[in-house]
This record gives structure tokens, sequence and C-alpha cells, in this order.
């Protein structure tokens, strides 16, 4: 007891340190609002932290660069450079291609869309003038004139960490997969002990009672990889300071895992299952016309709903952490320092809390994907009683 209440006093020490520390931060962003025609803007700062976007963004000034693929279906050429490129302006591809970041958009254009005429031969780079004009947003028309349309292929931040996070599971279990080879019929240890309960909690607690037991191992490592997936990528996004990942809250990401699940579900559909949805036995032909449209509408939106639910509730997470630091920005700005850093005060425990919560929902959210995708698989293998 004395142990837990030392480290809550811990706990409520740097909390309030971080709240002083955003308090004073709050306040001179105040005191340079004086200084700027629009103070601070929490629509902008939460945007650009829960979207997708072409760099991985530290802290301050400090960004990773990551490749930009763009594809033109006119021409049929790729042109690959890195997001670092479109920092000082419009970037000149090798295919003669102009392109910018648009809010957080790539746009392509048959000509420098600044304006400036570089002649036939000038492929050279532009200065800082350049993104001023793009960001003033002078002659807007002129500037979106002969947009070519490009294909978007980009390794983005999210795709970037889609591909570490698939990377590191097949790395966990591949060095786990090892270790049982190597220590036949003696206790797990190290990482086997660490993987050994949620692998056996997703079988026993999942797969099987969803499923049945003779089913449940032909849809098991589907179903954990899905579930380890989305709870380290969910782990990812609450790591400060490596970028700020959003990576299930990206509705692209989603909504592949969603397709898998009613492509796989689909294919898995036995007699029983689909003379369930076509011609349900024992309901009255006049109610079947009712029934039939809401069963076949119901096999789209059971993926669609497993998206949105991912999506939203691991973004509004986020959101809701950005919103209480904005506060103190914005109380900051418009009552002075007392005020900002009593609000970071509030702010930074009510942050603490939200994390922790934040770490419950990374795994409820991968439970509950998890859960209902072997639910839409013991339904549709499920076979009729007689």
């Amino acid at each position: 007891m004395i142990s837990l209440l030392s480290r809550f006093k811990r706990c409520m020490f740097k909390g309030l340190t971080l709240g002083f520390v955003f308090g004073a931060i709050g306040t001179a962003s105040a005191s340079g609002a004086d200084h700027s025609e629009a103070g601070f803007n929490p629509s902008e700062f939460i945007i650009h932290h829960i979207q997708d976007a072409h760099e991985i963004h530290i802290i301050g000034d400090v960004h990773i660069p990551l490749p930009v693929i763009a594809y033109a279906p006119e021409s049929g050429q790729f042109d690959i450079f890195l997001s670092s490129a479109l920092h000082h302006g419009a970037h000149h591809g090798s295919s003669g291609l102009w392109y910018t970041m648009d809010h957080g958009t790539l746009a392509a254009y048959d000509h420098d869309p600044s304006g400036h005429d570089h002649g036939a031969h000038d492929h050279g780079d532009h200065g800082a003038d350049h993104a001023e004009e793009d960001h003033v947003g002078h002659d807007h028309e002129t500037h979106h004139a002969g947009g070519v349309e490009i294909v978007d292929l980009s390794i983005t931040k999210s795709i970037f960490g889609m591909l570490l996070m698939m990377g590191l599971v097949l790395v966990l279990f591949a060095s786990a997969a090892r270790g049982y080879a190597k220590r036949k019929g003696q206790a797990p240890k190290g990482l086997q002990n660490a993987l050994e309960p949620m692998v056996l909690f997703i079988r026993d607690e999942v797969a099987i009672p969803s499923i049945g037991e003779k089913k449940a191992e032909r849809y098991l490592p589907f179903l954990l990889t899905v579930f380890f997936f989305i709870f380290f990528s969910n782990l990812l996004g609450l790591i400060p300071f490596v970028g700020g990942f959003n990576i299930t809250g990206t509705l692209g990401i989603t909504a592949v895992l969603a397709t898998l699940v009613f492509v796989i579900t689909t294919v898995s559909g036995n007699k029983h299952y689909w003379s369930h949805i076509l011609w349900p036995a024992g309901v009255p032909l006049p109610i079947k016309f009712i029934l039939v449209p809401i069963e076949i509408a119901s096999i789209f939106i059971k993926p669609f709903v497993l998206m949105v639910r991912l999506t939203a509730n691991i973004t509004a997470g986020h959101i809701i952490i950005l919103a209480f630091t904005s506060l103190i920005f914005i109380l900051g700005e418009q009552f002075g320092g007392g005020v900002g850093i009593g609000t970071g005060v509030f702010s930074t425990l009510f942050m603490i809390f939200m994390y922790m919560i934040e770490f419950l929902v990374a795994f409820l959210q991968a439970y509950v994907f998890t859960l209902l995708a072997a639910l839409y698989f013991g339904e549709a293998t499920h076979e009729a009683h007689h």
C-alpha cells in the first residue's frame, strides 16, 4: 500500500510538472499570438496530428521524409522522390510534371503552379518564395489550372506504420516458433511466455466458442494476425515523439481489414448459411420479401460496421487527448499565463487519465474486431440442426 501511494505521488508530481511546462508554453504562445493575425487554430492542430501524411513528424521541425510515388495514367510514367523535395515549393519530376502538397494531398500539374516561367530547359530547384505563394493562396484558380490526374502510391505515414507492425508481428512469432522448436516439451520463457497467454486467450475464448472446436484451427492464423496487428498498431499510436501514428484510425487500412473479413466469410459460407439469407425456412412468403433484402444488406453492413467502429474509436481517443492539449493554448491566448498554467495542470492530469484509458481501448478494440470476425466465420460455417 505504501509503495502504491509512493508511485501515485510520483505520478502526480510528474503530472503537475508537465502541467506547468504546458502552461508556460501556452503563455508563450499567447504572447506570440499578439504578433500574428490568427492565433492558435485547434482544428488545424488536431487534424494535422490524426490525418495521414507523407512524412513522419518527430518534434518541432524534425521530420523523417517518406518516399512519394506518383503514377500518371495519361503518360504511363512514374515519379519517385522524397517528400522533403516539396518543402521548398513545387518539385519538378523526371516525367515533366510539377508536384505540390495541397493540404496533405499530392497534386500534379503540367507546369509550375507558382506561375514562374522556367523556359523549355529549366528544371532547377525552387526556393521558399514558391512555398510562400502556394500557402498564401494568391490567384487560387491559376494555382489549380492545368492539374493532371495522378495515382498516389506513396509510402505514407500510416502505410509505413502498417508495414512496420506487419514486420514486427512476423519477427515476434517467428522468434517464438523457433523457441518452441528448440525447447520442445519445456515451459515457455521470455518472448514465448509473453505471447502464449494472449494466443491461448484468442484460441480458447474467441475462436473455439465462436466457430467450434473442429473448425477453429482453420481460422486461427487469420484471427491471431488481425488481433496482434491491431493491438500493436494501437500501442504504437500511444508512444509520444515517434510520429503520432494513427494506423487503425486510417479508413483505408481498416477498410482492407474489414474487406478481408467479408471475403473470408463469403467464401466460407455453406449451404445452410446462404439458404438462411436467400430463402429462410419456416418464414411466411410475404415476410420473406421483407426479410431477404435485409439479410442481403447485412452481408455488407457487417464489415462496414467493423471498419467504422475501429476507425472511430481509435481516432476519437486521439482527438480527446489533442483537444485537451489545445485547451492550454486557447485559454492561454485568451486570458494570459496564469490561466494557461492552471489549465495545463488540469489538462495534463486528464491526458494522463486518457492515456490509461487508451491502453485499455488498444486491447479492447483489437479484441472486439477479432471476436466479431470469429462470430461471422462461425455463422457462415454453422451447420443446420435437424
